[in-house]
């Protein structure tokens, strides 16, 4: 089998609604498709984090000259070559992420052509169907937060969502002690909250706040501090007593290998669209694994990049198994996403089907993704 064709997808969203983080308010959704084609008529597709346009002109400029032709089941030697060719400039950030995506598609196509779904080839699955979180409580354009957070709340519980993660560090530590107060009195003492701050503090910042909402049972604090700053990191997980979580936003085993080294989390979250696709994201497990911190996939994008998370996660050994052992949750956005919720058949909520067909599991909608399509 060889590669004959790679094509990436650029897609946008406008929305009606703008909604919030720490750092900035979201207009708009992109996303950035990879599809590689084969002689055997095998198709396989896979996501890029960031910036859909330029993910794009790197997969154009740097690697699909140098896939043309190659066997796709060479996935590790092809991911080793491609990393290598642009190590002197590359080794974080944009061309990971157009990597991750060319690595996903290389999974699905081999999942496809064994005619098993990807956790079959990863030795698995330890599940069939996997527990979510809503990734929600984000923050409001028209600054009605408190209401809003009311109304989002009510949502997920009468969907059936067992745990929840809500937006930190956009307002001022009192107004965000009060958002978390009030999203634990709405949502109960049965149902698991965690905070997340997109680097929003300094370690002391980040600690303070913590002290803040410790009372109200969280299950994680995500990304207290930049991703740059270790020493942060470790000064925050050791003054307070919830778990951190962190590693979005650091790519490749490489970078893993220090942040776990410098012991700054409880929970990592590399997200497969971006660390370097599946087959980095085992050798990341594996370091997780050793280091014995649990691993929770950040996801953001569109149904592959999901359906890749889901893959992925069914065939993890638990951390340290035991009989009280909780498997790891899924990150399930709850802003408007038509990548998300449109582009597959891939169907989500509080508990989600691991995909059971060949590769990752999906059938793509093409005129979903004509219909959201960039043009050149």
């Amino acid at each position: 089998m060889r590669i004959t064709e790679i094509h990436t997808h650029v897609l946008a969203q406008e929305l009606d609604e703008p909604f919030g983080m720490s750092q900035w308010f979201w207009r708009s959704r992109g996303a950035c498709l990879v599809e590689v084609r084969t002689d055997e008529g095998i198709t396989g597709w896979g996501e890029c984090y960031g910036p859909g346009k330029s993910n794009a002109a790197i997969i154009a400029e740097l690697f699909t000259p140098a896939l043309m032709g190659r066997d796709p089941i060479e996935r590790t030697v092809v991911w080793q070559q491609l990393y290598n060719r642009t190590r002197d400039y590359g080794r974080k950030g944009l061309p990971i992420c157009a990597l991750s995506g060319i690595d996903i598609a290389l999974w699905d196509i081999a999942g496809q052509a064994a005619g098993q779904p990807i956790h079959r080839l990863l030795g698995g699955p330890f599940d069939t169907e996997l527990s979510c979180y809503a990734s929600t409580f984000y923050y409001p354009a028209d600054g009605e937060d408190l209401a809003a957070l009311e109304r989002d709340a009510e949502a997920l519980l009468a969907k059936g969502f067992r745990a929840a993660k809500m937006k930190v560090g956009g307002a001022s530590a009192a107004h965000d002690a009060a958002r978390v107060a009030r999203a634990r009195a709405v949502l109960g003492p049965e149902i698991g909250l965690a905070v997340d701050s997109n680097r929003a503090h300094t370690a002391a910042k980040a600690i303070a706040f913590g002290r803040r909402i410790e009372d109200h049972d969280i299950l994680w604090f995500e990304e207290p501090v930049a991703p740059e700053d270790i020493t942060g990191y470790q000064e925050v997980r050791r003054a307070l007593a919830m778990p951190i979580a962190g590693g979005e936003s650091e790519y490749t085993s490489f970078g893993f290998r220090d942040f776990l080294a410098a012991r700054c989390v409880d929970i990592a979250q590399p997200d497969l669209t971006a660390c370097g696709g599946i087959t980095e994201g085992l050798r990341i497990a594996a370091l997780t694994h050793a280091a014995g911190v649990s691993l929770y996939p950040h996801v953001w994008g569109s149904a592959v990049g999901l359906a890749a998370a889901l893959q992925f996660t069914a065939a993890l050994p638990d951390t340290v198994p035991s009989r009280g052992t909780t498997r790891p949750l899924i990150e399930l956005d709850q802003s408007p996403n038509a990548f998300r919720d449109d582009l597959s058949d891939l169907h989500t909520g509080p508990v989600t089907r691991v995909p059971d067909g060949p590769g990752l599991g999906i059938t793509i909608d093409r005129e979903v993704l004509a219909r959201f399509s960039v043009p050149d």
